[in-house]
């Protein structure tokens, strides 16, 4: 039996493939939705309005920027132009100085030596007129001498009680025994005339000068005996606060006139009459003494002899009682300046022998 064959129909075939189509199209629309969907989820949201203002700020930053860098501009160049002038200037300066320099190097090292001398000069005269300041600040008497009254001295000037013993024996009359002899024949003009008793009374003068304004003293004398300077002021003090009174002593002790041997021990028992005890002692003579508290056989006096009286008359100082001695100059006493230098050194006090300007 012949199969029958079936015909295929081309309108079904055309409608199959519309529907392919449209279901594709449909498919694929679907996954483009599906796409755009996820995309918007992923992105983050973008706002146009905050980024222009972040911009604007940005750019305002920059302008303040710009005017800050602007005006240290401007202020550099001030100064640059300030160090120019700065520069000019010393320019200037050194070519003034260069034009005025001294054509001769020999003529400029000169003058400078010579500038040198009156600054060293003038240093000078003001350590003098310091120290002239700083001894009339201190004293209560003004002195007036031709010597070189302040060069070191050594002697302890000061206390509370001070002590002045004045040898006025007739060997203050000259430093010579031949000239001692003949001036003890002169009147008493001539003798007080002396230039040795002379620089004697100027040494006091020197020291009572020096008293400190709340201290008090007592000048004594001694030849034979010792006596004080002011009558009636035996075994007390004065003040020297009360320069008239000073003034007093200073011109009995002028109107004095040596004479007499010298006795060393009478004056040290002063210091032991005394009540309180001086604490400062000042002991102007000129050599070993002559006579003792005894009355002697005779009238000359061997070396050995004026020794024993010394080391007599030291046992006579209390202990504790700084003793300076001036040593006024006298020919035939080599022992004398040896033994007072011991008196400084027993006592802690101290020795001088003045030259013949001083004070």
């Amino acid at each position: 039996m012949a199969r029958r064959q079936r015909q295929l129909s081309p309108f079904s075939l055309s409608f199959l493939d519309i529907m392919s189509c449209g279901f594709g199209a449909v498919v694929l629309l679907f996954l483009i939705i599906k796409h755009q969907t996820d995309v918007a989820a992923v992105l983050p949201d973008y706002d146009l309005n905050q980024e222009v203002a972040t911009l604007e700020k940005e750019i305002a930053a920059a302008e303040r920027d710009i005017v800050t860098l602007a005006a240290q501009s401007e202020q550099n160049t001030l100064d640059l132009k300030s160090a120019r002038s700065a520069v000019s200037a010393e320019q200037d300066a050194l070519s003034a100085l260069q034009r005025r320099r001294l054509p001769d190097s020999r003529g400029a090292a000169q003058e400078i030596a010579d500038l040198r001398a009156r600054v060293s000069e003038m240093r000078t005269d003001k350590r003098a007129l310091e120290t002239q300041l700083n001894a009339r600040s201190r004293a209560i008497r003004t002195f007036t001498g031709e010597g070189n009254r302040e060069y070191l001295t050594g002697l302890q000037l000061g206390g509370e009680r001070i002590l002045i013993l004045l040898d006025v024996s007739a060997s203050m009359l000259d430093e010579s025994i031949v000239n001692v002899v003949r001036r003890r024949n002169m009147d008493d003009d001539a003798k007080r005339r002396s230039q040795k008793w002379q620089q004697a009374l100027a040494t006091v003068d020197w020291i009572s000068a020096r008293f400190p304004p709340n201290s008090r003293y007592q000048i004594y004398l001694f030849s034979d005996r010792a006596r004080p300077a002011l009558a009636d002021s035996a075994g007390r003090w004065l003040s020297a606060g009360k320069v008239a009174q000073l003034d007093d002593v200073i011109a009995a002790l002028r109107r004095s006139v040596p004479a007499g041997g010298s006795n060393l021990e009478s004056a040290f028992l002063v210091m032991s009459e005394l009540s309180p005890p001086p604490d400062n002692v000042f002991l102007i003579t000129d050599g070993l003494p002559t006579r003792g508290q005894q009355t002697p056989n005779s009238s000359a006096v061997s070396g050995s002899e004026r020794l024993q009286l010394f080391e007599t008359a030291v046992t006579r100082i209390p202990r504790g009682i700084p003793v300076n001695t001036v040593l006024l100059p006298m020919e035939g006493d080599p022992m004398a300046p040896s033994a007072y230098w011991q008196i400084a050194l027993f006592t802690r006090g101290a020795f001088l022998s003045p030259a013949s300007d001083w004070p």
